[in-house]
C-alpha cells in the first residue's frame, strides 16, 4: 500500500525543518515549469540551498546588503509622508486621475504584528473595499496568503495595493534604474514575476468573498529611481503571461501526488544532519538520490535556482543540449544530446526520417567549420 501525499513529502525532506516560501520563492517557480526536480523539491519544503552545498555545488545567492539597505531607503523615501511621492508618480508620471486618498497602513494591527493577524484585517479591509464599502485608496504593506502544496504561505510584500475605480493594483518598489525610459529587462522580469505571486494571492482572497478575479488587475505599476537620481518615476508592466504560467506551475504543486508517485519508494533528500546541524549523509548517496528525479536545466536557472549548479554538472555529463539553451536545443528539433548531434555532422550516425534535414544542415556546418581551420592553419 502506497503512503499518502503528504507522507512521501515528509520522507523525500527528511528530518529537516520545512522551508517556507515567500514571494521572491514563488516568483521562481514560474522560470522553469518543466523541471520535475525542482517541483518535488519545493513541494515537500526541502532546502535546495543546503542540499545543493551537500552535493558540492553550493549556489551563490542572496542580496548583497548594500542592495537590501539601497531598497529599503527608496522605499521608505517613497511611502513618506503618507505615500506623498508615490501618488506624485501615479498622477504625474503615469497620468492617473486620483480622488482624495485613504491610506491604510497594514504593518500592523493595534501594535500586534503577527502574520495571521495582519492577514484578516487585509482580508477585512480589501474585501470590504471590492465590494464597495470603505473609502480607502492605498494599502500599505497588506498581508496576504496562499496555499501552496497544502501549507499557507505568507507574503509580506514591500508593496502596496492601490484601488481605482474597481480594481486593485499592485504597485512594485524597486531600486534599480529607469535610464531614459528604459530598465534592464532581467531586473524588471524578476520583479514582474514576484508581483505575479501578490496577484495571485490578492485574487485568492477576494475569492473566498465571490469576488472575481477581474478585481485584479494584471498589470502592475513599477515604480523605481528616474535615471541614476533618487526621485522615482514609474511604468506599467503587462504581467498577463507570468500570471498565467505561475498560476499553473502552482497548480502543478497541488497535484504533486502525480508527480510522487513515480518516484521510488522510500527516496530520500534527507541529510541526516547531527546535532550541530552538520549532514552526516555521505554526499555520493545525495547525489545518487538526486539522480532518481529528473531534472530539467536551462541556462538561466543560475539566475534563480539554488540546485542550478547541480542540475548543469548533470546536463553536462549527459551531452544534454540544454547546457547550450532554448535557443539551440529548439534549432536542433529531435536532436536531443551533443553526442548525437556530432555523430550526425561527422557522418558516424545515420540520421533516422525527422532528422534527415538537420543532418544535412550540420554535416554543412562541420564542413565549413573545417575549411576555416584549414584556411586559418594555412596563415
Amino acid at each position: 500500500m502506497k503512503a499518502a501525499p503528504d507522507q512521501r513529502l515528509d520522507v523525500l525532506r527528511g528530518s529537516a525543518p520545512r522551508v517556507h516560501h515567500n514571494a521572491r520563492t514563488l516568483a521562481a517557480l514560474e522560470n522553469n515549469p518543466r523541471c520535475m526536480l525542482r517541483a518535488v523539491l519545493d513541494a515537500s519544503g526541502s532546502d535546495k540551498a543546503a542540499i545543493a552545498a551537500h552535493a558540492g555545488y553550493p549556489s551563490p545567492f542572496g542580496q548583497s546588503s548594500f542592495a537590501i539597505v539601497r531598497g529599503n531607503t527608496f522605499e521608505a523615501m517613497v511611502k513618506a509622508n503618507g505615500c506623498a511621492e508615490l501618488l506624485r508618480v501615479l498622477r504625474e508620471t503615469l497620468q492617473l486621475t486620483l480622488p482624495e486618498v485613504g491610506y491604510q497602513d497594514l504593518n500592523d494591527v493595534g501594535g500586534d504584528g503577527r502574520p495571521e493577524t495582519r492577514h484578516a484585517r487585509t482580508a477585512h479591509l480589501l474585501t470590504g473595499a471590492a465590494q464597495g464599502r470603505g473609502s480607502d485608496t492605498l494599502y500599505d504593506h497588506p498581508m496576504l496568503r496562499l496555499t501552496v502544496g497544502g501549507h499557507p504561505v505568507f507574503l509580506e510584500p514591500d508593496l502596496v495595493a492601490f484601488r481605482i475605480g474597481d480594481r486593485f493594483h499592485i504597485v512594485e518598489i524597486k531600486s534599480f534604474p529607469i535610464v531614459d525610459g528604459q530598465a534592464d529587462p532581467a531586473q524588471v522580469r524578476a520583479a514582474t514575476t514576484q508581483a505575479c505571486a501578490y496577484i495571485i494571492a490578492l485574487r485568492a482572497m477576494l475569492a473566498e468573498a465571490d469576488v472575481g478575479p477581474e478585481a485584479v488587475s494584471d498589470t502592475i505599476v513599477l515604480v523605481a529611481p528616474k535615471d541614476f537620481t533618487n526621485r522615482p518615476t514609474g511604468a506599467f508592466v503587462d504581467a498577463r503571461k507570468q500570471v498565467a504560467t505561475l498560476t499553473r506551475q502552482l497548480a502543478r504543486i497541488e497535484r504533486i501526488a502525480d508527480l510522487v508517485d513515480l518516484l521510488p519508494e522510500g527516496l530520500t533528500f534527507d541529510l541526516a544532519a547531527d546535532d550541530t546541524g552538520r549532514p552526516r549523509r555521505p554526499a555520493q548517496e545525495l547525489a545518487e538520490a538526486l539522480d532518481q528525479v529528473p531534472a530539467t536545466y536551462r541556462p538561466d536557472c543560475l539566475n534563480h535556482c539554488e540546485m542550478a549548479f547541480y542540475c548543469r554538472s548533470r546536463a553536462r555529463a549527459e551531452s544534454s543540449l540544454d547546457v547550450l539553451g532554448t535557443e539551440v536545443r529548439e534549432h536542433l528539433g529531435g536532436i536531443d544530446t551533443a553526442t548525437m548531434a556530432l555523430g550526425l555532422a561527422r557522418g558516424t550516425l545515420t540520421p533516422d526520417d525527422d532528422q534527415v534535414e538537420m543532418a544535412i544542415a550540420l554535416r554543412h556546418a562541420a564542413r565549413l567549420r573545417t575549411e576555416l581551420l584549414e584556411s586559418g592553419d594555412a596563415r
